[in-house]
């Protein structure tokens, strides 16, 4: 099976590329930069937007996993919904391919504000433009395979706990904040309640995801349970040996954040218990 990787030199990229290549699978690496590429990839630096034909240039693969994204942790940056339009063209070419399968990246920020299990049939209603640039590429994904007679998956992504110090999360904040020799870190109540993968079971089980067939669709990278945010980073600071504190209450909860949302893993386990079959 040969796996095409679009974004993989971002932050899930570089993780999900190397799950890949571990278990054996051809990927070819797709990015504008490639600095941190792994070099057992073969690689393909260019702008996928100026791809006349990205199916063919990016060396006829089996299943396209779509990564790419801009602003992933600014939900109101207007590149979202400036990007949405080529994010369609991209993938319109790519569903109209000889292509196996097409695989995109999502969002639990394409929900919007919801209390509980989320699965394949929960509404979506997002109120930031990452959300719902996001929710409108997955409906768009979805009219694409119903045209192409094409198998899709959209993989639901939920909260990724990673000590990334280039990174742009919470958990790579807290730890720039503590590499700075800073003694609090200026947090909100933490009573919120969401689902937590840490990035290396993240990116194995995208990567177990994508490289099998039977399980297609909204598919769920979850836990299946969830965890107050304050609790995650109090064990996160305790597990990388930070010596910062976290300052409660500084910044107020973000009015679109759930109270308490999770992932149904269903599709998930029935995956992973296959690949262990």
């Amino acid at each position: 099976m040969k796996i095409a990787v679009t974004g993989a030199n971002g932050f899930l990229g570089r993780g999900i590329v190397k799950q890949l290549l571990d278990s054996g699978i051809e990927v070819v690496a797709v990015s504008r930069s490639i600095d941190e590429l792994d070099s057992r990839a073969d690689i393909v630096q260019k702008n996928i937007f100026d791809m006349a034909d990205p199916y063919l240039e990016m060396k006829s693969p089996n299943v396209i996993l779509h990564l790419a994204w801009i602003d992933g942790f600014n939900h109101n940056s207007n590149s979202h919904m400036d990007n949405l339009n080529n994010h369609f063209h991209f993938l319109d070419k790519l569903f109209s391919s000889p292509v196996d399968m097409v695989s995109v990246m999502g969002t639990v920020h394409e929900v919007g504000f919801f209390e509980g299990s989320v699965n394949s049939e929960t509404p979506t209603n997002p109120s930031n433009f990452y959300g719902i640039s996001k929710n409108t590429l997955r409906q768009l994904v979805q009219e694409l395979a119903v045209k192409n007679n094409k198998t899709y998956q959209w993989l639901r992504a939920f909260y990724i706990v990673a000590e990334d110090r280039k990174g742009q999360s919470i958990f790579s904040k807290i730890v720039q904040a503590n590499d700075k020799g800073n003694e609090f870190f200026p947090f909100v109540d933490g009573k919120n309640q969401f689902d937590f993968l840490p990035y290396i079971s993240f990116s194995k089980y995208v990567a177990m995801t994508i490289s099998q067939y039977d399980i297609t669709g909204i598919i769920n990278i979850s836990s299946g349970y969830p965890q107050t945010i304050g609790y995650i980073m109090e064990k996160f600071i305790v597990e990388n040996s930070l010596t910062i504190k976290l300052d409660y209450g500084r910044f107020p909860t973000r009015k679109y954040d759930s109270k308490a949302i999770w992932g149904d893993s269903g599709k998930l386990d029935i995956i992973i218990n296959n690949s262990m079959a």
